[in-house]
Protein backbone atom coordinates (compact mmCIF):
# COMPACT_ATOMS: atom_id res chain seq x y z
CA UNK A 1 0.00 0.00 0.00
CA UNK A 2 1.13 3.55 -0.68
CA UNK A 3 0.98 6.61 1.54
CA UNK A 4 -0.78 9.82 0.47
CA UNK A 5 -1.40 13.21 2.06
CA UNK A 6 -4.68 14.98 1.33
CA UNK A 7 -4.59 18.75 1.80
CA UNK A 8 -8.05 20.16 2.35
CA UNK A 9 -9.53 23.65 2.13
CA UNK A 10 -13.12 24.34 3.09
CA UNK A 11 -15.33 25.52 0.24
CA UNK A 12 -18.03 28.12 0.95
CA UNK A 13 -20.54 25.27 1.34
CA UNK A 14 -18.07 23.45 3.58
CA UNK A 15 -17.71 26.52 5.79
CA UNK A 16 -21.48 26.70 6.22
CA UNK A 17 -21.66 22.96 6.89
CA UNK A 18 -18.87 23.15 9.50
CA UNK A 19 -20.45 26.19 11.15
CA UNK A 20 -23.72 24.23 11.51
CA UNK A 21 -21.94 21.08 12.73
CA UNK A 22 -18.50 21.55 14.37
CA UNK A 23 -18.06 17.75 14.33
CA UNK A 24 -18.61 17.58 10.58
CA UNK A 25 -15.20 16.29 9.50
CA UNK A 26 -14.97 13.59 12.18
CA UNK A 27 -18.60 12.53 11.81
CA UNK A 28 -18.52 12.30 8.02
CA UNK A 29 -15.20 10.44 7.83
CA UNK A 30 -15.77 8.03 10.72
CA UNK A 31 -18.06 5.74 8.73
CA UNK A 32 -16.30 6.21 5.38
CA UNK A 33 -15.25 2.77 4.20
CA UNK A 34 -13.91 2.36 0.69
CA UNK A 35 -12.09 -0.74 -0.55
CA UNK A 36 -8.36 -0.20 -0.86
CA UNK A 37 -8.10 3.09 1.07
CA UNK A 38 -7.93 3.99 4.76
CA UNK A 39 -7.58 7.30 6.60
CA UNK A 40 -4.69 6.96 9.07
CA UNK A 41 -4.87 10.43 10.62
CA UNK A 42 -6.61 13.79 10.35
CA UNK A 43 -5.30 17.16 11.47
CA UNK A 44 -6.59 20.72 11.46
CA UNK A 45 -3.77 23.06 10.41
CA UNK A 46 -3.10 26.77 10.18
CA UNK A 47 -2.05 28.37 6.93
CA UNK A 48 -3.00 27.82 3.32
CA UNK A 49 -4.92 24.61 4.06
CA UNK A 50 -7.51 23.90 6.74
CA UNK A 51 -6.98 20.15 7.11
CA UNK A 52 -4.36 17.50 6.37
CA UNK A 53 -5.20 13.81 6.17
CA UNK A 54 -2.79 10.91 5.96
CA UNK A 55 -4.19 8.08 3.84
CA UNK A 56 -2.94 4.63 2.95
CA UNK A 57 -4.27 3.28 -0.35
CA UNK A 58 -3.68 0.42 -2.77
CA UNK A 59 -3.27 2.74 -5.75
CA UNK A 60 -4.11 6.13 -7.25
CA UNK A 61 -7.60 4.98 -8.22
CA UNK A 62 -8.47 4.05 -4.62
CA UNK A 63 -7.23 7.36 -3.18
CA UNK A 64 -9.04 9.28 -5.94
CA UNK A 65 -12.32 7.57 -4.99
CA UNK A 66 -11.68 8.39 -1.32
CA UNK A 67 -10.87 12.02 -2.15
CA UNK A 68 -14.04 12.43 -4.22
CA UNK A 69 -16.22 10.91 -1.50
CA UNK A 70 -14.56 13.03 1.20
CA UNK A 71 -15.13 16.19 -0.80
CA UNK A 72 -18.80 15.39 -1.29
CA UNK A 73 -19.38 14.56 2.38
CA UNK A 74 -17.43 17.41 3.96
CA UNK A 75 -17.39 20.34 1.55
CA UNK A 76 -13.60 20.17 1.31
CA UNK A 77 -11.60 20.95 -1.80
CA UNK A 78 -8.84 18.32 -1.64
CA UNK A 79 -5.38 18.19 -3.18
CA UNK A 80 -3.85 14.71 -3.11
CA UNK A 81 -0.10 14.22 -2.78
CA UNK A 82 1.56 10.80 -3.11
CA UNK A 83 4.22 10.43 -0.41
CA UNK A 84 7.57 8.94 -1.42
CA UNK A 85 9.99 8.05 1.40
CA UNK A 86 13.07 10.25 0.97
CA UNK A 87 15.46 7.31 1.37
CA UNK A 88 14.36 6.00 -2.02
CA UNK A 89 15.83 9.11 -3.66
CA UNK A 90 19.37 8.59 -2.43
CA UNK A 91 22.02 5.94 -2.66
CA UNK A 92 21.96 4.71 0.94
CA UNK A 93 24.02 1.65 1.82
CA UNK A 94 22.03 0.88 4.97
CA UNK A 95 18.26 1.23 4.84
CA UNK A 96 16.79 3.75 7.26
CA UNK A 97 13.70 2.29 9.00
CA UNK A 98 11.95 5.66 8.77
CA UNK A 99 12.02 5.33 4.98
CA UNK A 100 9.68 2.35 5.13
CA UNK A 101 5.91 2.79 4.96
CA UNK A 102 5.57 0.59 8.05
CA UNK A 103 7.35 3.22 10.17
CA UNK A 104 4.18 5.34 10.07
CA UNK A 105 2.48 2.77 12.29
CA UNK A 106 5.28 2.48 14.85
CA UNK A 107 5.04 3.97 18.33
CA UNK A 108 8.12 5.71 19.75
CA UNK A 109 9.91 3.63 22.39
CA UNK A 110 10.22 6.38 25.00
CA UNK A 111 7.96 7.53 27.80
CA UNK A 112 6.85 11.12 28.49
CA UNK A 113 9.33 11.18 31.41
CA UNK A 114 12.21 10.08 29.21
CA UNK A 115 11.81 11.81 25.87
CA UNK A 116 14.21 11.70 22.94
CA UNK A 117 17.54 13.32 23.70
CA UNK A 118 17.39 12.50 27.43
CA UNK A 119 20.07 9.82 27.18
Amino acid sequence: MSLYFLLGSLTHDGQRMLHSDPNLIVARTRDLILPGAEILGQYAVLGRYDFVMMVEADDNDAVARLSLELGMRTGLHLETLPAIPIGFMGDLQTPDPSDQAESVNLTPDFTPDEGPGDE
